[in-house]
């Protein structure tokens, strides 16, 4: 049983089929012959597609390896010497380590707000933030990868465009799964990665309105493609994929999000009802179709995963899997390390059926019977 969709999402078949004679043709983007116009061709398609499931223009996107590139690209460009970011303490790793390097030798120019515990930062704390000389950049995630806890963006961004700020967002989980419209948001910058919502890995966008005013900063050299802002032969594979994935969740959208909101509420019910003492985190908070965070109090979240080996579930981001330290999201959320260690995430997709919802919550049940069992047992009397 697959729930890990917040790590990477299964390829959509349109996504495949698209990698697949991509795959099969030659050419570079960049060269003027038959080969070359036809993988231009291709390229050009996918930015169409992918600018219609975000309601923007085709020439505001940029290709980029993931999310993590394009959030590093974004900060970047965005950031001004001496200025101030305003980000938040549940932020992804790619955006909390970019801010830091980049104040490195002035801290102060780095304002990371606190969440409380719902993982949601406070409207009046942040516009305090903003009372200073120079705010150069906000950077807050549209949907939380850990929770799915979902930032209201509007008025962040009118307060930020008040003080002549950009403002940018990580949508990497949030894009393919909820309606994203940046004619309505306004955000400046939003990077995605194709993987989260069914596309193929190694790939992603950023969107970069036009008109904003940034310091162009390549974070690699080399040539001119994509305007200037990223060197290097165009991956022509993935990014079709990327399209095909975009197209197939713009058609499918509102039907998914119906669909999988069930599902997940299937899940948390089942769960908490049979597991007293479970809970959820953020629940009471907007939050994405297909993702739950649940704590099994006395249970280690690593215990439980070795104990159902047939569901595939994540202890917190892929993308920190392993660390030896609690999950920064729960922790800035108010959990205690204990409750943080034994809390798993799981997230659904667009391949989720309601049979593996159900087989999943029969594994979850025996496991975290299993382990709480062993650890009563080893605490003895």
């Amino acid at each position: 049983m697959y729930l890990d969709y917040n790590a990477t999402a299964p390829m959509r078949p349109a996504a495949l089929k698209a990698v697949q004679e991509a795959l099969h043709s030659v050419g570079n983007a960049s060269s003027i012959h038959h080969q070359g116009r036809d993988a231009a061709g291709r390229v050009d398609r996918a930015r169409r597609q992918l600018s219609d499931l975000l309601n923007c223009s085709s020439g505001e996107i940029i290709f980029t390896s993931g999310a993590t590139e394009a959030n590093n690209l974004a900060l970047q460009a965005a950031y001004v010497e001496g200025g101030l970011i305003v980000t938040s303490a549940v932020e992804h790793p790619a955006v909390l380590e970019t801010a830091r390097a980049l104040t490195s030798e002035t801290p102060t120019s780095l304002n990371v707000l606190p969440v409380d515990r719902l993982g949601q930062i406070d409207l009046g704390t942040f516009t305090a933030s903003l009372q200073r000389d120079h705010v150069a950049l906000i950077s807050l995630m549209l949907a939380n990868n850990e929770t799915g806890v979902i930032t209201d963006l509007r008025p962040v961004v009118e307060a930020a465009h008040s003080v002549g700020a950009l403002v940018h967002t990580d949508a990497t989980q949030y894009v393919g799964k909820l309606p994203v419209d940046l004619r309505e948001l306004d955000v400046d910058l939003l990077s995605l990665s194709a993987h989260k919502f069914g596309g193929p890995q190694g790939v992603g966008a950023l969107f970069i309105r036009r008109g904003i005013r940034l310091s162009q900063r390549p974070l690699v050299f080399g040539g001119g493609h994509e305007r200037g802002w990223r060197a290097g032969t165009l991956n022509v594979p993935g990014i079709v994929g990327l399209g095909a994935a975009a197209e197939a969740a713009t058609r499918d959208l509102t039907d998914e999000a119906s669909r999988i909101t069930k599902l997940r509420d299937l899940l948390e019910d089942e769960l908490l009802t049979r597991l007293p003492g479970s809970y959820v985190n953020g629940s009471a908070a907007p939050r994405l179709p297909g993702v739950t965070s649940i704590t099994f109090p006395g249970a280690p979240a690593d215990a439980i995963l070795a104990s159902m080996p047939d569901v595939a579930a994540s202890d917190g981001s892929a993308c920190s899997a392993g660390a030896p330290s609690p999950s920064h999201v729960l922790v800035a959320m108010g959990l205690g390390r204990e409750d943080a260690d034994a809390t798993i995430r799981f997230s659904l997709g667009h391949a989720t059926t309601e049979r593996e919802i159900r087989r999943a919550v029969a594994a979850a049940v025996r496991a975290v019977t299993h382990v709480k069992a062993l650890m009563n047992a080893t605490a003895g009397p």
